[in-house]
C-alpha cells in the first residue's frame, strides 16, 4: 500500500516538516460570543480553570480617560492602553472578569486569546525575480518552469508586514538584504496567562529560533539555496518582519493586536503613500475583542489583511482569519506531487488552470456557521528555508494554511502594485470573483483518496493572473 502523503517521514532531496499553524462571523454572533463568560471561553483562550490571575483584553465604548482608568484600577492592574482602538490590557483575579464585562463603559472583555503559527552573511542577489520556479508558483501562474516569471508585476513599492515569529539570525543568507525593511522591523512579546503585559523587544525579530516566519517570508520573496535562487510571489515587495509569536511559535491576541496597530500606524504616517498588506499565518479558536478592533482600525487606515484559515479541518476555521474583513486562505495541494524526484521545482502544472489538478488538504479549516472563507492557494508541501539548528542553513517542505496565506498576501501585493489605491474590500471582492470554483470534490493522491466538502474551498483556487486581470 502506498503511504499517505501527509504521513511521510522523508522526502527525496530535502527533509519534511508538517507545521500546523493556523481559522469569519456576523457581528451579532461575534458580539454574543464576546459577551459570554463560560469556562469554555477561558479554555479556548488558552487559560486554564485554576484560580489566580489572568491577562485580559478590554474594549471600551468610550474614550480612554483618567476617570475610566481610575475606576478600572480597583479591579486589577492596567498594563497597556491602546487609545487608537479604545482598548487596554489588564491583569486581574479570574473571578472579576464577569464584573468588568458588565461595566457600563465596557463593550467587551475577554481572556487574552492564544495564537499559534515556530551568523549574518550577505548574498549577492537583490531579488529572485529571475529565479527558478517551484510547483506552487507555477500553480498560481506566477512562473513557468521553463520560462521563469510570466507576469509583469513583482510587488515593487508594496510593503508587507509579516506578523509571525520573526526571522532567523542567518536571514541574509536566504533573502536579499534590500527586501527586508530593517528600520521598521519590530518584536513584541509577553501577553496572556497570569502576566498579561506586552513588551517591545529590540532586535529580537532577527533572532528567531522557531523559523516559521522565515518560511512564510520565503513564499513571498523567494529564497537562496546555495548557488541557486528560487522565485517568490512578490520578489520585490518590501517585507516588514513583526515578531508576535515566541520561540515555540505561539503567542497571544494582545501581542498580535499591537503588531497590527504598529503596521496600521506606519500606514497612516511614513507609509501613507504606499500600499500596505499584512500577512498573518497564525490563529486560534476564538475571536478576541482587541484583535478585532485592531483589524478594523488597520482596515480604516488602508491596510489589507490576509490570514490563514487554520489547520483544524472539520473543527472549523481559526481567528483572525475567520473574521469577515480579513481575506482568509485555505490550503490546496497538487495531485502530481511526489510523481518524480524533481516535481517540486521541475514539474509543470498544466495550463490553463484545471481544478482537477488540485485538492484541498485534510487539515485545512472548514467554514462553519458564522465564519467566512475566501479562497484557496497552495499550502501542501511548499519548500523553503526552515532552520532546525541555529545558524545551520536548512530547507524543508512545510504544509499548512500558514503556507497558503502568504501566496495570497503576495498576490494582493501584485494587485496593489497595479492599483496602488486598492482597498481591503476591493481586494477581497476581486479575489473572490476571480477564483476558480472548486466545490466539493475527491482526488486520489499517492494512492490515497482525499475528499472535502464545499465548505472547505471558499470561492475556489486563486491564481495571480486571474486576480490581476480582474484588478481595475
Amino acid at each position: 500500500m502506498k503511504k499517505n502523503p501527509f504521513t511521510r517521514l522523508a522526502l527525496f532531496l530535502l527533509p519534511i516538516l508538517l507545521v500546523a499553524s493556523c481559522q469569519k462571523e456576523p457581528a451579532s454572533d461575534q458580539d454574543a460570543k464576546m459577551k459570554t463568560n463560560s469556562s469554555s471561553e477561558l479554555m479556548a483562550s488558552g487559560v486554564t480553570k485554576t484560580n489566580g490571575n489572568i491577562g485580559i483584553n478590554v474594549l471600551l465604548n468610550t474614550a480612554v480617560d483618567n476617570a475610566v482608568l481610575n475606576d478600572l484600577k480597583q479591579y486589577g492592574t492596567i498594563l497597556k492602553v491602546l487609545p487608537e482602538i479604545k482598548a487596554l490590557t489588564m491583569r486581574i483575579e479570574r473571578e472579576k472578569l464577569s464584573t468588568i464585562k458588565n461595566l457600563k463603559y465596557v463593550s467587551y472583555a475577554n481572556p487574552d486569546a492564544e495564537r499559534k503559527g515556530a551568523p549574518i552573511d550577505p548574498i549577492a542577489a537583490t531579488s529572485f525575480t529571475n529565479g527558478l520556479s517551484t510547483w506552487n508558483l507555477d500553480a498560481i501562474n506566477v512562473t513557468e518552469p521553463a520560462t521563469g516569471r510570466t507576469i509583469t508585476q513583482d510587488g515593487t513599492g508594496v510593503y508587507i508586514g509579516v506578523l509571525d515569529s520573526g526571522l532567523p539570525d542567518s536571514w541574509r543568507q536566504y533573502f536579499p538584504q534590500e527586501r527586508i525593511v530593517t528600520q521598521y522591523a519590530k518584536s513584541f512579546g509577553g501577553g496572556g496567562g497570569e502576566n498579561g503585559n506586552v513588551s517591545e523587544q529590540p532586535n529580537k525579530w532577527e533572532h528567531d529560533q522557531n523559523s516559521h516566519g522565515g518560511h512564510v517570508t520565503s513564499i513571498i520573496l523567494g529564497f537562496q539555496l546555495g548557488a541557486a535562487s528560487f522565485n517568490g510571489v512578490a520578489p520585490k515587495s518590501n517585507i516588514i518582519p513583526v515578531k508576535v509569536l515566541n520561540q515555540n511559535g505561539s503567542g497571544w491576541s494582545s501581542v498580535v493586536a499591537q503588531g497590527i496597530l504598529y503596521i496600521a500606524n506606519l500606514k497612516s504616517t511614513v507609509l501613507k503613500n504606499s500600499p500596505v498588506v499584512i500577512n498573518m499565518s497564525l490563529g486560534g479558536s476564538v475571536l478576541d475583542a482587541m484583535e478585532r478592533a485592531a483589524i478594523d482600525f488597520a482596515v480604516r487606515q488602508g491596510v489589507i489583511i490576509v490570514a490563514a484559515a487554520g489547520n483544524s479541518g472539520d473543527a472549523g476555521m481559526s481567528y483572525p482569519g475567520a473574521y469577515a474583513p480579513v481575506i482568509s486562505v485555505a490550503a490546496a495541494g497538487w495531485v502530481a506531487e511526489f510523481a518524480t524526484p524533481t516535481w517540486w521545482f521541475a514539474g509543470n502544472v498544466p495550463d490553463p488552470t484545471n481544478v482537477d489538478d488540485f485538492y484541498i488538504a485534510p487539515f485545512s479549516g472548514r467554514q462553519l456557521a458564522g465564519q467566512d472563507l475566501d479562497v484557496a492557494a497552495p499550502g501542501a508541501w511548499v519548500v523553503g528555508p526552515y532552520q532546525v539548528n541555529s545558524g545551520h542553513l536548512s530547507y524543508f517542505f512545510v504544509s499548512g494554511t500558514s503556507q497558503a496565506s502568504p501566496h495570497v498576501a503576495g498576490i494582493v501585493a501584485l494587485m496593489a502594485q497595479k492599483k496602488p489605491g486598492l482597498t481591503a474590500s476591493e481586494a477581497e471582492s476581486t479575489l473572490v470573483s476571480a477564483a476558480i470554483p472548486l466545490g466539493a470534490g475527491s482526488r486520489v493522491v499517492e494512492g490515497e483518496t482525499i475528499t472535502w466538502g464545499a465548505n472547505a474551498t471558499g470561492s475556489g483556487f486563486i491564481t495571480a493572473n486571474a486576480a490581476l486581470n480582474a484588478t481595475n
